[in-house]
């Protein structure tokens, strides 16, 4: 375990400008929608930001603010990576060990505006020691060499990491990848966990079912999703490498990739701009174009399918529920996919990107679950 701080060389800053100014544009849209993807004036737009207004040293100098480390993992395997991680702890006595696993293409950036209400809070709400590790292959972890980092060898990594930092009872919380590592870490590591909260719920419609009306329309969303917005997860899961050139090599076609998301995947009316200002997203991009993650980053896709992962969870659940989460479900099909669900939340607005998105209602969730939490007690 290594003290860490990020410092990326102006070099990398020159460069990256140096490509924005030598963009080759593809022609407009030929529609009126998003249907062919991020509109081209919107991507215009955001690019001159990039060049002439956006500052990375302003959130480098956020993350440093914060403890960060390296440590190093092996999750059972032979070789070992170096994972990013930043460490706070809480004053109080009494906190909650906490760790908070993001996913794509996200990154620990999401977190930093609950950090300090779930590590510092007002004297009558639940405090948190926060946990909050780079998935490998993003970001400033190391990226693996060879194959086999899928979600149970990052979720067994995760349960040596808490060990590591001395931790022998903790919860732990995820969504989109972040969810599905956490899922598995309760069946892993159930001895060492308190309980588990997951803001994308994995549970699925029942085909054997009648569902409900309002069930009825989550399967149109799923279906109409799967149909026309899964072109990245086709792609990162059968030709990670493919994409991958594109993306460490043009700053401008990594951000239509991912801002893309931002575009479908965060509640807004018409604008993405009305929930996340052009520095967010911008940051996004930049924690996979800094350390050159495009690549890295999608093999999780074509790991995940290659390798099993345990999912009987051992351990209670808690589910918060934002109404524009690409992967929705109802309460009744959660508690048929997780017999220990012991809270179970639908929030009025959020998306996919819940703590960036809706940091306060986030934070509210996880106070609220945490109160269903037995009581955090050493282990003999």
């Amino acid at each position: 375990m290594t003290p860490f701080r990020i410092d990326v060389p102006q070099d990398d800053l020159d460069d990256l400008a140096d490509r924005l100014r030598r963009t080759r544009w593809a022609e407009p849209e030929n529609v009126d929608d998003t249907s062919q993807g991020v509109p081209e004036d919107f991507l215009r737009r955001l690019v001159d930001h990039w060049m002439h207004t956006y500052d990375w040293r302003r959130v480098e100098q956020r993350l440093n603010d914060l403890p960060q480390c390296r440590v190093d993992v092996r999750g059972g395997g032979d070789d070992s990576l170096a994972i990013h991680v930043i460490h706070v702890r809480s004053e109080r006595p009494d906190a909650t060990p906490l760790l908070m696993t993001h996913g794509w293409p996200g990154s620990v950036l999401e977190f930093l505006d609950v950090i300090e209400p779930l590590t510092a809070p007002a004297d009558d709400q639940p405090a948190f020691h926060l946990v909050l590790p780079t998935l490998p292959g993003f970001g400033f972890s190391d990226k693996p060499t060879s194959p086999g980092w899928g979600v149970n060898r990052i979720a067994t990594a995760w349960a040596e990491l808490m060990a590591t930092l001395g931790y022998d009872r903790y919860a732990a919380q995820g969504g989109d990848w972040g969810s599905i590592v956490t899922s598995a870490l309760g069946a892993v590591d159930a001895e060492h966990l308190t309980g588990i909260h997951l803001n994308m719920p994995l549970a699925q419609p029942d085909p054997d079912d009648d569902p409900t009306e309002a069930e009825r329309a989550i399967i149109a969303h799923l279906k109409q999703h799967r149909r026309d917005k899964t072109g990245y997860l086709k792609e990162q899961s059968t030709r990670p490498q493919t994409i991958g050139y594109s993306l460490v090599d043009s700053p401008v076609g990594l951000a239509a990739w991912i801002v893309e998301k931002f575009w479908d995947w965060t509640d807004h009316d018409g604008d993405p701009t009305n929930i996340l200002t052009f520095d967010q997203m911008l940051d996004a991009v930049m924690m996979y174009w800094l350390p050159a993650t495009g690549a890295s980053s999608a093999r999780l896709y074509w790991e995940a399918p290659r390798s099993s992962w345990q999912s009987d969870i051992g351990v209670p659940v808690g589910v918060s529920m934002f109404p524009k989460e690409i992967n929705r479900t109802s309460e009744r099909w959660a508690r048929k996919r997780y017999p220990t669900l012991s809270y179970c939340n639908e929030v009025d607005r959020g998306g996919h990107f819940a703590a960036l998105e809706q940091p306060a209602l986030f934070v509210d969730e996880l106070r609220s679950w945490q109160q269903t939490l037995p009581p955090l007690t050493p282990m003999a």
